[in-house]
């Protein structure tokens, strides 16, 4: 009989799995398609949805990325990782929100592709209706901006990650020589998309540039095409995220979980 953490353990695979494929058709689709990749998020669940049993593929990544998001709320909430309660602490669990939202919403995203047959209603506005929602109640720019906030303070960790190379402390040691390197620029394409992602953000709760300025990942790639070899090193990084996920959907150290809670331990 499999225990709770045996099925957290595998959820949480199942979500890194998800995350590889959704970031390597990104890259890919930002090397080599400029019209899919000005369709942002839905031009990369669009070319999903053409592979064969796309359907399928995509109905793994609804399942997927919502684990994901939740392993990082439960890492805001409960701090299963052991980030700690101090400052430096709640900054990364506070990152680690402003993930599990980002990815949330890909969960979203896939889901209407995964059920209408590639044409969601909305015509990929998703996140700026959401956006639109939120402001038109009281505080809702204060919501918005705070959220911006999040994902600044993630993009910032998203580059130290990349810098110090602290994320392989919790991967296996029997994980391939390259992850190292695929990792550090993998952290540091994303550090650029959560940059932008926040900033549109911020601007739309506190500077009042109205909610279509909001972007998703793939907004936030596709605005980056005009700025030549930046996007292009932005759209390679993310490609090797993409591996760098599939490398941790095997070798990542996933906290071990009990009814309680979390154990302050972890195993390979």
């Amino acid at each position: 009989m499999v225990d709770k953490s045996e099925k957290f353990n595998w959820l949480v695979r199942i979500g890194y799995f998800s995350r590889a494929i959704f970031y390597t058709v990104l890259g890919l689709i930002a090397l080599t398609s400029a019209g899919k990749i000005g369709e942002g998020t839905n031009g990369v669940f669009r070319a999903i949805d053409e592979f064969p049993a796309g359907t399928v593929i995509l109905w793994i990544l609804v399942i997927g990325l919502t684990a994901y998001a939740l392993f990082r709320f439960a890492s805001l909430f409960f701090d299963i990782e052991n980030n700690g309660s101090d400052k430096k602490g709640w900054a990364k669990r506070v990152g680690h929100g402003g993930s599990g939202i980002g990815h949330l919403a890909l969960a979203y995203s896939a889901y209407q592709f995964a059920t209408t047959a590639g044409t969601p209603s909305g015509s990929g506005d998703g996140a700026q209706e959401a956006a639109s929602g939120v402001l038109s109640v009281s505080l809702g720019g204060i919501v918005l901006g705070l959220l911006g906030i999040a994902f600044l303070v993630t993009a910032i960790f998203q580059f130290k990650k990349a810098y110090t190379g602290e994320f392989m402390h919790r991967i296996s040691s029997r994980a391939p020589d390259a992850t190292r390197v695929l990792g550090g620029a993998g952290f540091a394409a994303r550090g650029v998309v959560y940059l932008v992602i926040g900033w549109s953000l911020f601007q739309a709760g506190f500077m009042s540039q109205g909610s279509d300025e909001v972007k998703t990942i793939g907004d936030a790639v596709a605005s980056l095409a005009g700025t030549g070899f930046i996007f292009t090193l932005v759209a390679i990084g993310l490609l090797l995220f993409g591996i760098f996920s599939l490398v941790l959907a095997r070798y990542r150290i996933i906290p071990d979980m009990s009814s309680g809670g979390k154990i302050p331990s972890f195993r390979a």
